[in-house]
This record gives structure tokens, sequence and C-alpha cells, in this order.
């Protein structure tokens, strides 16, 4: 049994097979990319996904500048974390609130005062993207070698005044999703993210899990292969030697937590979960404690940018160089790779783009097959049908994305 979790997709529940089987048209789209100059790339990329367009903007930079050998300067850096931190604002608030908290009531309507809490928050982020990137979707002014244009000093100066407002509503928010009763479940598995040493990574890293692995994010096309079975039109991804791996904030977390902040840590820690934790029901919990980390990260890197000379973040002259160059960032729900060829012209050859959801699907499978044998006999049909949901769901499966 399973009914329609959202417009795209269905889950097909055999206790020998259990599938995610996507309805939507074949996707691909980087394709699109093929014979466009790489200026056009940043741009066009970022259309890719509605919630994730900063990731895809910014991981089709980093590609480029890497086969052109551009060192970016370190103002660049942090306003591009500056936007991925404003991208896990917006997006794991979007999945927590306006998706979880409706399913959890069942209705639309319910914890409208929790609801009108979040709006703030995603302003918050939506102006924070707006200011550094150009525009609060599809960002324009990041570009490769740098930003077309940069924040006055004024608007960084307006942003750590609301930021400081923000951490103390994504704090009472927190302490509104501790009455959320999830079901007890665990199923050992492997966590996947970027690391480096002295910071919580989201820009830049080595791929890490809790199981050993350690290779450059360069290196990924080596270790991880593309799967596709006959009966579907979407990308997924395996690990050579290894089971399903799970990826996104409950990954990221469990693979840095030293790095978190202090709130954020102590947040975590107030939570009293197993560790390692291998509940995925709970990677709602790791959005909200990454939204307390990144909440107060933003206000530390403004606070820095407010006395730096952000002119050097401006682009500057570089060399077209023929090349290739794979490389990830991490997006709200987990790691995003690249692949770029372009030639000595400036023009893409060849492009291979690796969604987070395309990595996580099997994850989902093998956790719906291991809940519904152990526990799905002890529910009613309706505590059945909202668990699945609820569990789809944590995994954060994205419906805005042309790949997948």
């Amino acid at each position: 049994m399973f009914s329609k979790t959202n417009k795209f997709s269905k889950i097909e529940n055999q206790l020998e097979d259990v599938r995610s089987d996507v309805r939507k048209n074949l996707r691909l789209f980087e394709g699109i990319l093929i014979g466009r100059h790489f200026e056009d790339v940043p741009i066009v990329a970022s259309r890719f996904c509605g919630d994730c367009s900063v990731a895809h903007n910014l991981a089709s930079i980093k590609s480029i500048e890497k086969i052109f050998g551009i060192n970016s300067s370190l103002e660049t850096i942090k306003l591009r974390k500056l936007m991925l931190y404003a991208h896990l604002i917006r997006s794991h608030s979007l999945n927590l609130f306006s998706l979880i908290s409706a399913k959890k009531a069942g209705s639309e309507g319910a914890f409208r005062d929790e609801n009108f809490l979040v709006w703030p928050i995603r302003d918050f982020a939506n102006e924070l993207l707006r200011i550094i990137g150009g525009r609060t979707i599809h960002p324009i002014a990041s570009e490769v070698g740098g930003f077309r244009k940069v924040p006055a000093l004024k608007e960084i100066q307006s942003l750590i005044a609301r930021s400081e407002s923000v951490l103390e509503n994504v704090l009472t928010m927190a302490e509104f999703f501790r009455r959320f009763e999830l079901p007890n479940f665990s199923r050992p598995t492997e966590y996947v993210c970027l690391e480096s040493k002295g910071e919580y990574v989201i820009y830049d890293g080595n791929l890490v899990s809790n199981k050993g692995l350690h290779i450059l994010a360069a290196d990924f096309e080596k270790d991880f292969s593309q799967l596709n079975r006959p009966w579907e039109i979407v990308k997924r991804l395996k690990v050579d030697g290894r089971t399903s791996y799970m990826i996104g904030a409950i990954a990221r977390i469990h693979n840095q937590r030293e790095k978190l902040s202090a709130k954020s840590l102590e947040y975590l820690e107030s939570l009293s979960f197993e560790t390692p934790d291998f509940n995925s029901f709970h990677n709602i919990f790791y959005q909200v404690v990454e939204m307390i980390h990144v909440a107060e990260e933003s206000l530390r890197l403004l606070n820095e940018l407010a006395h730096s000379d952000l002119k050097l973040a401006l682009v500057g002259k570089h060399e077209i160089k023929e090349g290739a160059a794979s490389v990830a960032v991490e997006s709200s729900r987990g790691t995003l790779f690249y692949h770029m060829d372009i030639d000595g012209n400036g023009y893409v050859k060849n492009v291979n783009i690796i969604t987070p959801t395309a990595q996580f699907l099997p994850h989902l499978e093998d956790d719906l097959a291991e809940f519904i044998g152990k526990q799905g006999a002890t529910l009613s049909e309706k505590e059945k049908k909202w668990a699945i949901q609820a569990l789809i769901q944590a995994h954060d499966p994205c419906t805005f994305s042309l790949i997948l």
C-alpha cells in the first residue's frame, strides 16, 4: 500500500521489493549547457532547480574556475558561503514548516502561529541572496572569478542588524519542533559529506564518510558510478563496493559534529539522540540544528565582511584554458557534484551533474523496506501511511529539480 507523497513520486511497497517510481518527464537537462560559452553556464545552471539554484550556480562556477586555474579571493569565498547559508536556511524552513508541519497536523492551516514565525527567517534568507547574489532565486551577480557587483557597507550592516533577531526566531522554531514524536527506527548506514579541517564544510572540502571513505571531491567519478534501472528515467548513484548511503544534514552533522556552533551543539545535545544516530526520521531535527548553525555563522561572516574590502571579490581578468574538472558543494539535501569539460575557446564540451536526490533514492528504498518489514504489521493503515510519508519527507527529496 502507498499513496502519492507529492505530484512527482509514488512508492510501491512489497516486502521483497521497495522501490521509488518517479513519474516525471525525462530530465538530464545538463545537456542544455553543451555548446554554450562558459560565461553563460552559471546563470543557466542555476535554473536547473528552483530550490537549489544557489548550489548549482556555485558548483558550476567552481568547476570552471578549477579548469582555468583561478584562485578565488577570501572575500569571494565568504560571500559564496553566505549564499549557501541563505539557501540552507530557506530550504530547510520550507521542508520543516510547509511540508512536515502540514502533514503532521493533517491540515495546511495547522500551526498557524509557528508558520508565521518562519516568514522573517525566510525573508532574511531571501534578502541575503538578493543583496549578495542579485536575486532571491537564480543568482546573477556571482560569476566565474568573483562577483560582478558586491554589497555596499550599509547593506552588510543592515543584514547584521537583522541577523540577531533571525537567530532568535530560529531558536524559537527549534523549541517548537521538540514536540514532534517520530517513529523509533534504526538502520546502520554510511553517512557521506564534504569535510575539511577547522570548519563545518558547506562550500569546499574532501569527501568523507563514517565508514572510512576519504577521497578528493574531484575523484568522485572514480568511486561513484551511475546506475540506471530499466523502468526508470532518472539518474541514480552507487558507490563501488558499498551499500546505499545517506547525505544531507544528518550526514554532515555526524561527520562534523565537533565543528558546530555553540548554540547548535547545545540544541543537538539537548535532544539526547544516540551517537551515532541511524534513525533517518531524525533528519528533520538535524535540519533544525543546521539552521541554528548557519544562522550563527552568517552573523559571524557578515561581521567579518563589514571590515573587509569587498572590491577584492569583483571579477578580474582570467585566461580561458581547455580542460576538465570535477567539484562538489553541499546543498540543503546533500552533496551536489559537477563535472565540466571545456574547450580552448571557452565552450562546454561535456557536463555531468549528480544531484543529492539521485544519491539517496537507494537509501530511502532500503529504509522503507526495513521499516515496513519490521514495524508495518504493528501499525494501522493510517499510521503506516503517515510513517511512510514522514520517512520520505525526512529524506527531503527535491521536487523542483530538472535533473534527478
